[in-house]
């Protein structure tokens, strides 16, 4: 199923979701930041060792995580995403954080992270914050038109990431939430 017809449903992730969230996650970073972050850094990426990471985090309180999958009509997970309370350093604010959005990349064009970030928004409008900040590469040219496309923008914030000693700089988005 593809095209912008595929129907998905949006659920709470469960610990049975995490090998194949991890899977979508590892090819995700391999396949949109390709170019943008070293190689050998992105081949040795482990889909089981990112799995077992993701079920530890189940164990823990969520403090205000919430993670998020797509289904296609057959059940299988298609993509994934994880919200929560912003993180500023080590603090958290009142507004919310999109930190994750991740979709099979042969699912791409077909409404599945539209489903996953409108009902990330949802969520956080419903939960009273006043806007929506996220994080993206600046190189990652696909994934800033999409957020330009979810009404997200630049807010002229920008951090510096570093893997394996190349600078990957990252850029802040901001979509109001309330109003």
């Amino acid at each position: 199923m593809s095209g912008p017809q595929a129907r998905v449903r949006v659920r709470e992730m469960t610990l049975a979701d995490c090998d194949r969230v991890s899977l979508i996650r590892v090819r995700g970073w391999q396949s949109a930041y390709r170019g943008l972050m070293p190689q050998p850094y992105l081949d040795a990426m482990d889909p089981a060792a990112d799995a077992e990471r993701r079920r530890s985090l189940f164990a823990r309180p969520p403090e205000g995580r919430v993670n998020l999958v797509a289904e296609d009509e057959g059940g299988e997970v298609v993509g994934w995403a994880c919200h929560g309370p912003y993180r500023d350093g080590e603090a958290r604010t009142a507004d919310a954080e999109l930190y994750a959005l991740y979709v099979d990349a042969a699912r791409f064009g077909a409404g599945i992270g539209r489903a996953l970030a409108g009902e990330s928004v949802r969520r956080c409008r419903a939960a009273g914050h006043a806007r929506m900040l996220l994080w993206v590469l600046k190189g990652n040219v696909r994934a800033r038109r999409f957020y330009d496309r979810a009404g997200f923008r630049p807010d002229g914030a920008e951090e510096p990431f570093e893997v394996d000693g190349v600078a990957v700089p990252e850029v802040r988005y901001a979509r109001p939430l309330q109003g």
